[in-house]
């Protein structure tokens, strides 16, 4: 009677808790191989999971190996995925830092060879005595654009002296003139203005708008620079536990084609990015300031109009001196004393003629679309670190009409925790990648400083006024001389926790407090003894 009695409990089991047949494991066999490993070590019907670390202990076709190489494999994917988003806006960048670059070299280059020409045909034989002046100008101001240790002011301030020696002695040929005499000349210059208002507006508007320029290049490359180091930032061993979790334990437990849900995602993609998503502020910061940047480079004067007007205004300056030249002399003699007569004068050199082209007021076609094409970069990237975790899911979670089929990081179910802020301090109650909000990264820390540090050089250029960066170890190659001194990068700010409140509870706990729930035929064994005990009790009674 007690085998009669087994043998129907064994049916009764068999027909409630269904088929316990153990699934096969063909398909992802073929996945593995699609992956670059080798599938003869999967296991050809699934097995306990009792040994996996990362996905569910329950029945799988996993084993120990296999989930190691999912998670190497999990690695490498995510960090070349986040790395080729920002080689994308690496690129965009790195293009809109060669269009302004090389738009505003020709422009210098096109003023200059203006210059030359225009004054050669205008003022004839002045033009030799004054060629070499006109070219070190031009090439200072391209070694200040381009980064070079260069006080500008300096160099406008030289340029007009030279200017000067080189205009009394060729004006005044029947004199005799020492280079101390010329030493003297220049000194009455400022009081006695020889050339006019045109050094003092000229100074103004060309250093600013060459400082502009400069710092607007050099917040270029600062940003590339930061997208790039950023973007190589290695990832936790918590994250890559919660991306290979979202992204190969569904096929370990055979429900390969459920996509992650949506917000599941972005609560993996936000703790593993939490470090990147702190660049936000000072990000928008830079891009902002950029912004105003290029506004400056437009208006009141556009930079066009500055440096093409600058061979008219220097024929306007020179004109001045000629036409003032008996009023000048007279009062440098009067300061100076009379210079001693040459023995062989030269002929007595012509008032010249202003022939230099006009130049619009307004800027031209090529620069208003090269300020408008970064205008509209810079605005879209405004939100990039904190957008960059829903970028990231794009391809990856589920649908709208998936939210009760989709792979919640245990089963095919719907996802209930809310997603996480942005930011490493939103992340202390993060469910799917444990962080210490306590440990920032160093790396990313850098960057933010760096960020800052240009911020505030771009600011000052606003306004007019160059601050000068010591040379760091992170060189800004082609661009300026460093963004900050090595004891300013060195001291990161310490990272400030606010206050939190109480920890949420969520349906689904924490990878390290996780329960799991298994198929039916995982509880068969337990279920079975459970009634077959009972069973011989009451057969004895």
């Amino acid at each position: 009677m007690g085998f009669l009695a087994l043998l129907v409990l064994c049916a009764f089991t068999g027909t409630v808790f269904g088929d316990a047949k153990a699934r096969t494991c063909t398909d992802l066999r073929h996945f593995y191989n699609t992956k670059g490993f080798n599938g003869d070590g999967v296991p050809h019907t699934e097995i306990s999971g009792e040994h996996l670390r990362v996905c569910a202990k329950d029945y799988t076709c996993c084993t120990s190996g296999m989930e190691e190489n999912f998670l190497n494999l999990s690695r490498r994917e995510f960090e070349t995925h986040v790395r080729e988003t920002g080689r994308t806006l690496q690129a965009s960048i790195s293009s809109q830092y060669k269009s302004f670059d090389d738009y505003f070299l020709q422009l210098l280059n096109r003023s200059e060879a203006s210059l030359q020409s225009s004054f050669q045909a205008g003022f004839g034989p002045l033009f030799s005595h004054v060629t070499k002046v006109f070219q070190d100008l031009y090439s200072e101001l391209r070694r200040y654009y381009k980064g070079t240790k260069v006080n500008l002011e300096e160099v406008v301030n030289e340029f007009w002296a030279r200017l000067l020696e080189r205009l009394f002695k060729a004006l005044n040929p029947q004199y005799s003139i020492e280079e101390e005499y010329l030493e003297c000349v220049a000194k009455q210059s400022e009081t006695l203005k020889p050339f006019g208002d045109t050094p003092r507006e000229m100074k103004t508007r060309i250093t600013r708008t060459v400082l502009a320029a400069r710092t607007f290049l050099q917040g270029l490359v600062v940003s590339g620079e930061a997208l790039r180091k950023v973007s190589q930032v290695p990832l936790s061993t918590e994250c890559v536990r919660a991306v290979m979790k979202m992204t190969y334990c569904p096929h370990c437990s055979g429900v390969a084609s459920a996509k992650p849900c949506s917000n599941y995602c972005k609560n993996v993609m936000k703790g593993c990015l939490a470090n990147q998503a702190d660049l936000d502020s000072e990000w928008r910061n830079l891009a902002d300031a950029m912004l105003q940047t290029v506004d400056k480079l437009s208006r009141p004067y556009s930079v066009d109009l500055v440096v093409l007007s600058l061979p008219k205004r220097i024929a306007e300056a020179v004109l001045y001196m000629q036409d003032n030249l008996n009023t000048f002399n007279n009062k440098v003699f009067q300061a100076c004393g009379s210079p001693s007569l040459s023995f062989s004068p030269e002929d007595q050199i012509k008032r010249g003629k202003n022939t230099a082209d006009e130049v619009s007021s307004t800027p031209g076609a090529q620069l208003e679309k090269l300020l408008s094409d970064v205008s509209r970069m810079l605005r879209d990237v405004m939100q990039y670190w904190i957008l960059l975790p829903s970028k990231l899911c794009v391809d990856r979670e589920s649908g709208p009409s998936e939210v009760d089929r989709c792979w919640n990081g245990i089963d095919v179910n719907r996802y209930l925790p809310d997603v996480m802020g942005d930011g490493l301090a939103n992340q202390i109650n993060n469910p799917e990648v444990e962080i210490d909000i306590t440990k920032p990264d160093m790396a990313v820390r850098k960057q933010i400083m760096q960020l800052k540090i240009m911020v505030n050089r771009l600011k000052y250029a606003i306004n007019g006024n160059d601050v000068d960066f010591q040379d760091t170890s992170d060189d800004i190659s082609g661009s300026g001389s460093g963004m900050c001194a090595e004891n300013q990068c060195s001291q990161v700010p310490q990272l400030t926790v606010p206050n939190t409140d109480k920890p949420k509870v969520y349906a689904y706990p924490s990878e390290n407090k996780k329960v799991v729930n298994g198929r039916s035929s995982q509880n068969l064994p337990c279920v079975s003894l459970y009634l077959l005990s009972l069973v011989t009790i009451l057969l004895r009674r």
